[in-house]
């Protein structure tokens, strides 16, 4: 990377000036930053590093820069890339690229270390339709696996599958008793109201919840008339959800089903590895008698009124394990920590799943473990790590990444047409499944494909459809992670500004004007020289050449959004360029190198696009 080769040659120009500095010691911690200036006339790039050695040093900084300028001018392969270097009040180094040394020099990744990573995301209840709350999940996840992946990464993608849990015995026991004859194009469809209406049945029949403790126990146990209907319909929803997810180029290695965990004894190695810790307990006395605890440190807080209690119930006085029981134990396994493994079988097409009988394959053993889970869970997730360091494995328990995000809400506007009242004036207004307040998935893509299509005077290029699910995506991706979505139906189908079309409409620019010089006989190499650069072309080449840094920072940190925001500078920059510097309208070197910096952003966005999961059309 261009930001490491210029960092790494400071650190080491910073060392000679220390050492030859009499009584001067190298601080413990010392971050050499390296940053480019927002304005183009401060240099390319720029860091503060003599600020940071004036103490050390007890020089000024601008005398410090100064002996850092000259260490650095000294390194010849340092100086054939930086042409010049300026030292600035109060003590500021900035770098001016040679551009045309740079566009023939090849950067690279830092070499990672040869690690699997397990990514799980998705793990929508099995009980009915998706909605766009859900589809933000998938996305972030879809991507991670994508940014992993692009960065060196061996990746697994893992769909977690609840179906022991109260939402698919709550679809069971509506199928038992509500009477629904309404057309529905999906049986998800159908099970979306029909969970909506037992969760409202249950207010005026306390009976019914009683039919969901006797399903709940069903499931649990298996091979019983109870359990075989609430496997028909979640297999059923899951297909489904797979083929929504399909159309947003969202993919799966393994399904992981909750009942083989349970069926197949992973709970029951968990369970004697904790037995050997003191952080795990059986309750003999007050309201968690016979409950078999984890116990939580002081500074996790004691509530002992909610389920965040200072002892995390794992399984019940009846023998029921809780959700976090059993994802301690789905852990252990995809660290390869427990002695058991699943069988396995195809589901669909090439994603596999978890069975009780099958065939043996390579999954799990990670090195890291990336779980994409909305903030509301952030305290199971806490759990499992804590079990992993009560149990030793500290390694593990460091690796493990809880990727966190803001759930999705409705506008007023969006509410108002789903039937909600708004008078309350709220700024936004939660999704529910009891209640059937939602946008499905489906209903999403066919609303945004209709906007499209009516609004387009040229349908020969990418199809309305795939325009549709690049747009939501890139809406979903878009935004901080731990920011809440407050979905608008207005504003996800804007076509200008930051948004999925706009970055598609760059891409086949670009590549209109790349196939108007070929046939003009103009190829896109890389000039041996390059003209004076205007300042849009200036600009467009710095931020391209940042382009790895910041693929390399977004892995790093597991922020999609910051992709999003590279993403669109750089298509913005592009067109700035297209409009203020003819490029097909040149001739000779000025032709040349214009050709050739469309083709390099159009790589470069290419290779954006493709980690955010976008496609990359020929034409608009």
């Amino acid at each position: 990377m261009l930001s490491q080769f210029i960092t790494t040659g400071i650190e080491q120009a910073v060392q000679h000036v220390v050492s030859s500095t009499p009584g001067a010691v190298l601080p413990d911690v010392l971050q050499v930053q390296v940053e480019q200036p927002a304005n183009m006339d401060h240099g390319d790039y720029s860091t503060n590093i003599a600020m940071q050695l004036a103490k050390t040093l007890r020089k000024a900084p601008l005398n410090i820069a100064e002996q850092i300028k000259v260490q650095l001018e000294q390194d010849k392969s340092f100086a054939k890339l930086i042409h010049h270097i300026q030292v600035v009040p109060p003590g500021f180094i900035n770098f001016y690229m040679d551009w045309s040394t740079w566009a023939q020099t090849t950067f690279e990744l830092p070499q990672l270390p040869a690690e699997k990573v397990v990514i799980e995301h998705t793990s929508i209840n099995p009980n009915k339709s998706a909605h766009i709350g859900h589809l933000r999940n998938s996305c972030i996840g879809d991507t991670l696996v994508r940014l992993m992946r692009k960065i060196g990464y061996e990746v697994e993608v893992h769909n977690y599958i609840d179906d022991l849990g109260n939402q698919l015995a709550d679809t069971v026991v509506g199928i038992q008793n509500i009477s629904l004859s309404k057309e529905h194009r999906r049986f998800g469809d159908y099970c979306w109201d029909i969970y909506s209406a037992i969760n409202k049945a249950y207010q005026n029949d306390p009976e019914l919840v009683h039919q969901r403790t006797d399903v709940l126990h069903a499931l649990e146990e298996g091979n019983q008339n109870l359990s075989w209907v609430g496997l028909l319909v979640a297999e059923r929803i899951v297909r489904e959800h797979i083929e929504e997810m399909k159309q947003f180029g969202i993919e799966y290695d393994l399904l992981v089903w909750e009942s083989n965990i349970v069926r197949e004894g992973f709970w029951v190695s968990a369970f004697e590895l904790l037995k050997q810790t003191s952080l795990f307990h059986q309750e003999t006395e007050g309201k968690l008698a016979g409950c078999w605890v984890l116990k939580q440190s002081q500074e996790s807080g004691d509530d002992s009124d909610t389920e965040h209690s200072i002892d995390k119930v794992l399984v019940r006085s009846n023998g029921i394990l809780t959700y976090t029981a059993k994802d301690i134990a789905y852990h252990l396994w995809k660290y390869g920590l427990l002695q058991n493994d699943f069988m396995y079988k195809k589901f669909a097409g090439e994603v596999w799943t978890t069975s009780s009988h099958g065939e043996h394959q390579q999954f799990g053993k990670a090195d890291m473990v990336i779980n994409v889970i909305d903030y509301r869970q952030q305290y199971p997730q806490a759990m499992v790590k804590q079990a992993l360091e009560g149990l030793g494995f500290t390694t593990e328990a460091e690796k493990l990444r809880h990727v966190s995000y803001g759930v999705v809400s409705l506008s007023p506007s969006a509410a108002a047409d789903l039937g909600i009242d708004t008078s309350d004036g709220k700024a936004s207004y939660a999704m529910s499944g009891r209640q059937g307040i939602g946008i499905k998935i489906t209903e999403l893509i066919d609303l945004m494909e209709n906007v499209i299509e009516e609004s387009r005077s040229d349908k020969n290029g990418l199809s309305s459809r795939d325009i549709a699910t690049a747009s939501i995506r890139y809406y979903l991706l878009r935004f901080a992670l731990q920011t809440e979505v407050v979905f608008d139906l207005k504003q996800a189908t804007e076509i200008s500004g930051n948004t999925g079309v706009y970055l598609l409409y760059s891409y086949a620019r670009a590549l209109s004007v790349l196939n108007k010089a070929h046939d003009k006989g103009v190829m896109p190499f890389v000039p041996e020289q390059f003209p004076v650069l205007e300042k849009a072309e200036h600009a467009l080449l710095r931020h391209i050449s940042t382009w790895h840094d910041s693929l390399y920072a977004a892995g790093k940190e597991l922020t999609p959004s910051s992709l999003c925001n590279y993403a669109y500078e750089l298509a913005s920059l592009f067109n700035n360029f297209y409009g203020a510097c003819p490029i097909l309208k040149t001739d000779g070197d000025v032709l040349k190198f214009r050709v050739w910096l469309t083709s390099i952003f159009k790589e470069t966005l290419g290779e954006a696009l493709e980690v955010l999961g976008l496609p990359t059309p020929s034409r608009m």
